[in-house]
């Protein structure tokens, strides 16, 4: 056990934290000054250090036997694994077995999970938990700027801004410390909040810091379009920049020309004075009149959804008309959920991606990977399906029959998760690598004990594209092994053609070589120039190279340097409202966990401050639907149904109820939520269904602990 420097396990804010034993002789984590943090951290990283000597550690590898888990040696379970595999790929082909990855990997373990994939399984199936938390906003950016970096720019270059306009983000629950950068947004009566529920973040639009828009649930898209429109027929664009520096203006011109304010205020329910307010004081904060600068920002609101990309795309478009992107003090950003959510998915977690962010489909990313793998480039499998369509064809005739699971709790996170619990249930293997058992890990044939965040080296990709090291601090417990030790173990028994390297520092140098020349290109990053202190974004071609913490200064990543922009259409939720479930259901986090709640529901101060999930509703609503205080409130889509405590508020629309999603048991939520999917993207239609709420009369609110219900 020593002092360590590193940073939060949890959201893509990354915290820098150290950590240090207390006279106890146990670890404890303390802020330290870092950009994103500011020398904060939030109730999650405070007991960030409780996990490492949790009771519920998994320290031996368990093996299902009937219907209990039973102990066996690292041998007996690889060796049993492995033959069950070849068996699987002999009978049925490479593509029996498939494998799902986490936005909480290290960089190193993400590339070498893609590797193992594509070259000792030879499976096309692979996909993770990211499918989830950015890929609309991915699409989008890569659809307008030719490349996909959450953050183009700083986080602390929001500081100064003059306006922000936040999309689906709550970030005052999901990443407090991130609430200071947007001060100067506040102090100036700019900052704009969009959100269905007055959050934690809408609510610091109050005394005169901001306007929180509350629209219909599923009509996010609608309203960029509506506050493009109105930026064109005031002639508040910057028209030289769009001459300049983008292609595609009349397109959109033409598009939104539709979408007047009235009108938007109809579908919306943002009035048309409210509508050209926002829309104003946007311009007003734009460099080509005059302002300090303003940003335009998405979250998951507004991705989750079918419609998901193109609705980025329009948030993406009405920057573009403000000459925002790529301008001093100005952007468009997406704020990126998970802890390596940017590294997770640039590394080969996707199913159509290869390390550096390549793509699989092209012939020259596939020869240059392949030669730093030192296989034929013939040899790698084509591009796989996105997380949904995944996860749909488990156990079926014609898909996969194995699944290796690392860093993701399918069964409490995935869309319409009854569903996926019978499809993982349908599995001839399931095989899963984690540090606790988690509820997907109680479903297994298998589970792995793997190390923590604390106990290995590595490196994160923060919402910036910053790339951090992550540094032991103590030892894992005997008996417990990393990823990279598994996949080199698994691999040797599958006659892998290929070197698995097992220390972080060799795996993180052939990622360097993998990506070099990418679009994600991390070939001028080392661990001693991380070491040293250097803040290295990507991309850095070369070890002389100071990283780009600024994108898109002088061009856009496309093959003309222009911004691509794209007239997009509204359809819609695929589930909407009507008679017979004539309520709109949101979800979303709360600041005491985070994800699926497998780690922050075992840590004692975060679960006893919210040990149950809830569902909240306006008093209207409830009133309506004879429901008082804290009684037990039922909610029901077509694909399932959750009970929990009722929680009345004002804070939330009349016709919308809400609910986190971090809880399994009866108050699962996404038992209750769609998996339509964005066509462009593959994400989940998470953000809006419809339900029916009643009262629940069997009086029973789901508080079991996590332990208690994998038990």
């Amino acid at each position: 056990m020593t002092v360590a420097e590193t940073h939060c396990p949890y959201c893509a804010l990354q915290c820098a934290m150290r950590l240090a034993p207390e006279a106890s002789g146990r670890l404890a984590a303390s802020p330290r000054e870092f950009p994103t943090n500011g020398g904060g951290m939030c109730q999650k990283g405070w007991t960030s250090a409780e996990l490492l000597d949790s009771p519920e550690r998994i320290t031996v590898p368990l093996r299902r036997d009937g219907g209990r888990f039973v102990e066996v040696g690292w041998d007996e379970a690889l060796d049993e694994i492995a033959v069950r595999v070849r068996a699987l790929q002999e009978a049925e082909g490479a593509d029996a077995v498939a494998v799902f990855g986490g936005g909480g990997l290290t960089n190193e373990k993400a590339y070498a999970l893609g590797k193992f994939t594509r070259t000792v399984l030879g499976t096309r199936y692979i996909d993770y938990n990211g499918r989830f938390c950015m890929s609309s906003a991915a699409a989008a950016g890569n659809r307008a700027f030719g490349l996909d970096r959450g953050l183009p720019f700083p986080l602390t270059d929001l500081g100064d801004a003059e306006a922000v306009l936040l999309l689906g983000s709550n970030i005052a629950d999901t990443m407090p410390p991130a609430v200071q950068h947007l001060g100067g947004a506040r102090d100036r009566g700019g900052l704009v909040v969009v959100d269905p529920r007055r959050s934690a973040t809408a609510a610091l639009c109050d005394d005169g810091a901001g306007i929180h828009l509350a629209p219909v649930p599923g009509t996010d898209l609608v309203l960029l379009l509506g506050l493009t429109h109105v930026v064109l027929a005031e002639r508040l664009a910057d028209v030289d920049y769009l001459a300049a520096r983008t292609q595609g203006f009349e397109d959109v011109r033409r598009s939104v020309a539709a979408w007047w304010p009235e009108r938007v205020a109809s579908v919306t329910g943002i009035d048309e004075a409210t509508l050209r307010r926002v829309a104003r004081r946007l311009a007003a904060a734009a460099p080509h009149r005059g302002g300090r600068g303003a940003y335009v920002l998405t979250g998951r609101g507004a991705e989750q959804h079918r419609d998901g990309t193109d609705t980025v795309t329009a948030a993406i478009n009405l920057a573009l008309c403000l000459g925002l992107p790529g301008r001093d003090r100005s952007g468009y950003g997406c704020l990126t959920g998970q802890g390596n959510g940017q590294g997770g998915r640039e590394h080969g977690q996707k199913s159509d991606q290869l390390p550096g962010y390549r793509m699989l489909a092209d012939p020259a990313a596939r020869e240059h990977v392949a030669g730093v793998w030192g296989v034929d480039p013939a040899s790698l499998p084509e591009p796989g399906v996105p997380a949904v369509e995944l996860l749909r064809r488990l156990g079926t005739p014609e898909g996969p029959k194995a699944l290796f699971v690392h860093g993701s709790n399918l069964v409490v996170s995935a869309p319409d998760a009854r569903a996926v619990t019978d499809r993982l249930r349908a599995l001839d293997l399931l095989v899963v690598c984690d540090f606790v058992a988690s509820e997907t890990a109680a479903l297994a044939d298998f589970v792995l004990p793997t190390t923590q965040w604390a106990e290995e080296e590595g490196t994160m990709t923060s919402l910036e594209g910053r790339v951090i090291r992550r540094r032991a601090a103590v030892a894992a417990p005997a008996g417990v092994r990393s990823e990279l030790e598994i996949m080199a173990a698994l691999g040797a028994r599958l006659g892998a053609r290929v070197a698995l390297p097992t220390d972080p520092r060799e795996v993180f140098d052939e990622l360097r070589r993998a990506s070099a020349g990418g679009k994600a290109d991390y070939a001028g990053i080392s661990y001693d120039r991380l070491d040293a202190g250097e803040a290295l974004y990507w991309p850095c071609p070369d070890d002389t190279h100071p990283g780009t913490p600024r994108m898109f200064t002088d061009s856009f990543a496309t093959p003309d340097g222009r911004a691509r922009m794209v007239a997009v259409t509204p359809v819609g939720p695929e589930d909407d409202v009507r008679d017979d479930a004539p309520v709109y259901l949101v979800t979303g986090r709360v600041l005491q966990h985070y994800q699926s709640g497998a780690q922050t529901r075992r840590v004692d101060r975060l679960n006893s401050s919210m040990p149950a999930a809830y569902v909240e509703l306006h008093p209207y609503l409830a009133a309506r639907l004879g429901i008082e205080g804290v009684e037990s409130v039922r909610i029901t889509s077509s694909r399932g149904s959750m009970v929990a405590q009722a929680r009345i508020s004002a804070d939330i629309r009349p016709d919308t109820v809400f609910a986190p999603f971090h809880f399994s048991g009866l108050g699962r939520v996404n038992s209750v939520t769609n998996a339509a999917t964005d066509p462009i993207s593959g994400m989940p239609e998470f953000k809006v269904c419809a339900v029916v709420v009643e009262a629940d009369d069997t009086g029973v609110i789901d508080t079991a602990t996590a332990r208690e219900v994998v038990a």
